[in-house]
């Protein structure tokens, strides 16, 4: 029974996004065995060592250990509630004329555990588990045993079915506040990771202002991802090639005998990254996320470039390194974002002005529509900018099936892309991202 209780716990915290291994399970299993269930704060902090490693997981441990462990201590069970046990959960018109309160909280934990009140993920899934519940302690018989007061047509009777009515009132409101709990514990935070799931595969286009700060904790927690992944770049050893100059010079003091073994080695760029935004129209929502996704990874690309554009082209790196995100990326599209597009222009002034920004070392991530109000799109500039880079990728929110159409220069910038790729999720910008930090490892 007791491992079972911490069982149920760990799978809340996994309903939490909380990542435990089948290991550490084990070794929560054995620290409460050494430390018992007594000490309520004692066992918080032991699992919380045990179970919970970053910050983020840390949080989610407190609030759903306050909610698991928060069901006030059960009366002292009378001999009637003890024997409950071992037969499933009792009757309701029984508890109800026995007022036996331990009786009738075993009996609730029983009946969820019938009806597998742990699986409720949803919300609108508690009227459900709390009918079944009701159902699995007898409900049928209660509303039988109603009616037929009922249909006695007499003083007593009509007594006997207000009584029954008010203690099946009671019993519901028992029912529907444990399944609550149970969602607030089981269910929250998969409901939460299904809305998540839903936001990574819709249109950045059709995101409301209701969605931006889910969107926030979505693309934060996709960070966190991308972060894990790619942070611990080492270099490759070559185990198949030896190093010969570097052996003989570690073994110069053994006399030439080859204790140490040296092996040639693989030496690896760190990612540098040079975003160039258009900010003009619909555009300016896909670049707030895509900035909002980059500058989430300044622990593994400690070197990004942004340039943001309509008609000219500025460098907006301070500002989004000194301000919060959000209004620094208002003030970046009310002051750029609002002239005419004009693609060439803003080619020329990097050329002008920020060339030095583009080096072997830098993966440059174009993102707009090619749309340039049917001006030089200076080709000549981007062809130039291709060659001294480590690799060009253009993130179109336009589908491809549009490339190329009206004022469209995305056709004429293509050969000089390593990739060009229509992006409409967020889920799009992650996987470019996961991508291109890949192509430096």
């Amino acid at each position: 029974m007791a491992e079972q209780v911490l069982t149920d716990f760990i799978r809340a915290l996994r309903s939490a996004d909380v990542r435990v291994s089948t290991g550490e399970s084990i070794d929560a299993v054995n620290a409460v065995k050494l430390i018992g269930y007594g000490d309520r704060t004692l066992l918080a902090d032991t699992l919380r060592c045990v179970l919970a490693k970053s910050p983020a997981e840390k949080l989610a441990h407190d609030r759903l250990f306050d909610l698991y462990f928060s069901r006030k201590p059960l009366p002292a069970p009378t001999e009637q509630s003890t024997d409950s046990r071992a037969d499933g959960p009792g009757d309701l018109l029984d508890l109800m004329q026995s007022g036996d309160e331990a009786q009738i909280a075993i009996a609730m934990e029983q009946a969820g555990q019938e009806v597998d009140l742990a699986d409720i993920r949803f919300s609108t899934q508690v009227p459900y588990f709390t009918q079944q519940m009701m159902k699995s302690m007898g409900l049928d018989r209660l509303e039988s045993e109603m009616m037929s007061a009922f249909k006695q047509r007499s003083p007593e009777g009509d007594a006997k079915a207000q009584d029954l009515i008010d203690g099946r009132k009671d019993m519901f409101m028992r029912a529907r506040e444990h399944a609550q709990q149970a969602f607030d514990t089981y269910g929250a935070g998969a409901t939460e990771q299904f809305r998540q799931d839903f936001l990574s595969e819709k249109s950045i286009t059709s995101l409301d202002r209701r969605d931006l700060e889910r969107m926030r904790a979505l693309v934060e927690k996709m960070a966190k991802r991308l972060a894990v992944k790619h942070s611990r770049r080492k270099r490759k050893t070559n185990r198949g090639k030896l190093d010969v100059r570097k052996t003989l010079r570690a073994n110069a003091g053994y006399d030439g005998v080859p204790f140490k073994l040296a092996w040639k080695q693989t030496k690896r760029d760190r990612p540098k990254i040079v975003a160039i935004c258009d900010v003009s129209g619909s555009v300016a929502q896909t670049v707030r996320f895509f900035l909002m996704l980059l500058y989430s990874l300044n622990e593994v690309v400690p070197d990004i470039e942004s340039f943001a554009f309509s008609g000219r082209l500025k460098n907006v790196g301070d500002i989004l390194e000194r301000q919060d995100f959000n209004p620094a990326m208002d003030q970046i599209i009310n002051s750029i974002g609002m002239s005419s597009t004009d693609y060439g222009q803003s080619l020329s002034d990097l050329k002008t002005e920020h060339w030095r920004a583009i080096d072997r070392r830098a993966t440059v991530i174009i993102l707009g529509d090619g749309r340039s109000n049917y001006g030089d799109p200076r080709v000549d500039i981007f062809q130039e900018a291709s060659q001294r880079a480590k690799q060009v990728v253009w993130l179109c929110p336009e589908s491809e099936n549009q490339w190329g159409s009206g004022d469209s220069e995305m056709l004429r910038y293509r050969p000089f892309c390593n990739k060009m790729v229509h992006v409409q999720t967020i889920k799009d910008l992650e996987r470019v991202i996961d991508e291109v930090l890949s192509s430096y490892n």
